[in-house]
């Protein structure tokens, strides 16, 4: 898995992202920022993340999110491989 270089990215969105107060403001920042589609995708990815988290197997992630085999295939690679991100995630959700 390719993972944005630092050079490559820019840190600006994700400092902008730290600003946000509440969910609220978030809401309204990614609407603005992502079209419809995408702020599915990324919601659906999520889900897919929680549920593999919780150890749901694949043929009720897709029955129950709608997102292909493909989809679900790629949420768990980033869970085994990734950079830790759904880790710390899952990790401070738990903690509250």
């Amino acid at each position: 898995m390719v993972k944005i270089g630092k050079k490559e990215k820019n840190g600006d969105l994700y400092k902008a992202i730290l600003l946000l107060k509440d969910e609220e403001e978030c809401y309204n920042f990614f609407q603005d920022l992502c079209t419809v589609s995408e702020l599915r995708a990324m919601e659906q990815r999520f889900e897919v993340a929680t549920l593999l988290h919780k150890g749901m197997i694949y043929n009720d992630i897709l029955e129950r999110t709608g997102a292909s085999s493909a989809t679900i295939s790629r949420v768990n690679r980033s869970l085994s491989y990734g950079a830790g991100g759904y880790d710390k995630v899952f990790e401070r959700t738990e903690e509250k």
